[in-house]
């Protein structure tokens, strides 16, 4: 299995250099102002966005040509300031959503808004939000804050999204791609494509990398979808956390399309009680499980990993395209 760790190797450096960065540009005088950045930035997960801006800054970049040499920087200023703007507006779209679905955890953590309350969660989101912005504008790096600012949109649209079919219970397959695409891959996407951008590339590697990003985004957030089914996850969430919250993802879309209309209104019905009854939820997983919802949303998602490595196909050899294509991979066997 691939670990993060081996795809992180080619850009430890980067990576080290651009936790300090990211350290210096944000404090607060204030003393809970300051222990909540503090928590949000010690528990930032894994940095899958912040290492696919700098991996796309390389490949995209004269730097690919170079002989990757350990200990040594390949990224500019730029390129750390791209992957901090991807990475804060990721980490407000968490907090946000945790306020939103009233979640106690955050990757096994106390979330925000459980140690200091939904206003003050809610206001720290506002905070790094306008942090991040008045970084890039302050920097004059104009061209990397135009490219980036979109997806705030976009992230609010897919939420709203979201919230409105798991009201009416009325998810359908292309439903189900437009919430995940505006809540996932499109800023997926943007770190690709603002790697390119910090450094300059052809206006042909940006929309590559878009288009990369897009498809590694989508098969992510399918992912995350089985795995909130699967009992063994180890993703710092409860499982089935999906169900209880009446949302209609992929695993349970593929099930839906194959039943009769009384097992879809049976399915639905069970749905709706799963806020509050946990013999609905294990119906639901158990048939989901049976009928092969798992499997069939795995073979889509392994679809677009398939086209995201295509992509990366079109660039030379290299330890940064290398680890594009283990991140691929990561994806596809991760169980957090």
């Amino acid at each position: 299995m691939v670990s993060i760790d081996s795809i992180r190797t080619p850009i430890l450096a980067d990576l080290e250099a651009f936790d300090e960065f990211v350290r210096d540009h944000f404090s607060s005088d204030g003393r809970l102002m300051s222990e909540m950045i503090a928590h949000v930035l010690s528990s930032r997960g894994k940095g899958v966005r912040p290492m696919i801006v700098m991996l796309s800054s390389i490949l995209t970049s004269s730097a690919n040509n170079r002989q990757w040499v350990e200990g040594e920087r390949n990224c500019t200023m730029r390129t750390y300031l791209a992957a901090m703007m991807v990475e804060m507006l990721h980490t407000v779209s968490l907090i946000h959503d945790d306020v939103i679905d009233n979640s106690d955890q955050r990757r096994g953590k106390p979330s925000v808004n459980a140690l200091w309350q939904s206003r003050n969660a809610v206001v720290l989101g506002d905070y790094l939000l306008a942090r991040t912005m008045s970084l890039g504008m302050e920097s004059a790096q104009y061209d990397l804050v135009s490219h980036i600012i979109g997806s705030v949109a976009t992230l609010c649209e897919g939420e709203v999204l979201q919230s409105q079919h798991a009201t009416d219970m009325d998810t359908s397959r292309q439903d189900y791609l437009d919430i995940i695409y505006k809540k996932t891959a499109s800023l997926i996407s943007i770190s690709a494509s603002a790697g390119a951008v910090s450094v300059m590339s052809p206006r042909e590697d940006v929309q590559r990398m878009r288009r990369f990003g897009e498809a590694l985004g989508m098969a992510f957030q399918i992912q995350d979808d089985i795995l909130d089914y699967s009992r063994s996850a180890q993703t710092g969430k409860p499982s089935n956390n999906d169900l209880r919250e009446g949302k209609i993802t992929l695993p349970l879309i593929e099930v839906l399309e194959q039943c009769s209309s009384a097992e879809r209104e049976q399915l639905l019905s069970k749905l709706r009680q799963c806020k509050t009854d946990e013999s609905a939820v294990d119906y639901i997983q158990n048939v989901v499980e049976s009928t092969g919802g798992l499997a069939l949303a795995a073979r889509s998602m392994r679809k677009y990993v398939d086209r995201a490595t295509s992509i990366l196909a079109e660039y030379d050899d290299s330890p940064y395209r290398a680890a594009l294509v283990n991140l691929c991979a990561y994806v596809t066997e991760r169980d957090r």
